[in-house]
């Protein structure tokens, strides 16, 4: 993959309280145009010029485009993952999943425009796909864990196996949003009652 890089680039400067707000800045405009020109569209200078930072000035904080989009995707991620798909607490297990699908939901819809790009990028570049992996396997392996206390207490079967229980959830639940609110097959005003369902059926939780 071609990689816009400065090769006279230093080791980064101690950031002051200016320098960071720079450095959030370009991170804020990197997103944006990212946004609307896509990861392969999107040059330095693009990104530079949104931010009205010097375009030199960017390699203080960042060695590449790559480097940028691998931050912005992190944070995104973060936010994406910050509510388990199956949290601990809650009345009951039924109710957890309900109210972390619909916490799911919409910060997907916050990211929607940004997730297209990722689907992009996640066919061509292995450092961003390793990220990736690190941030579902945080979310797959929480998940899990409350799976194991819902077995322990007898609210789900026990022949279920936890972590291979919460990768297939994961992946239903990501693969519809996807398709529903990057490539646009919807709106479904139906999809999260019936993603709802599914889950707590194959979990074998009362509903």
């Amino acid at each position: 993959m071609a990689s816009e890089t400065n090769g006279a680039a230093g080791p980064a400067a101690p950031l002051t309280e200016r320098g960071a707000r720079t450095r959030e800045r370009l991170l804020a405009a990197a997103r944006e145009v990212f946004e609307e020109r896509g990861f392969l569209d999107t040059r330095v200078a693009h990104i530079t010029r949104h931010a009205k930072v010097a375009y030199g000035s960017f390699y203080t904080y960042f060695p590449s485009k790559e480097a940028v989009f691998l931050e912005v995707a992190d944070r995104l991620f973060a936010d994406m993952t910050a509510h388990d798909l199956v949290p601990l607490d809650g009345p009951s297990p039924a109710a957890r999943v309900r109210r972390a699908n619909r916490a799911y939901y919409e910060a997907y819809q916050r990211n929607a425009r940004m997730m297209a790009i990722i689907e992009q990028v996640s066919t061509f570049n292995v450092e961003f796909q390793e990220m990736r992996r690190k941030h579902r396997a945080g979310t797959v392996a929480r998940s899990a864990k409350a799976i194991r206390r819902w077995q322990a207490a007898g609210l789900a079967p026990a022949d279920l196996d936890p972590e291979l229980a919460s990768r297939a959830l994961a992946s239903m639940v990501d693969h519809s949003l996807y398709l529903w609110l990057v490539q646009g097959e919807g709106p479904n005003d139906r999809l999260l009652d019936t993603l709802d369902t599914l889950s707590i059926r194959a979990l074998g939780l009362d509903p």
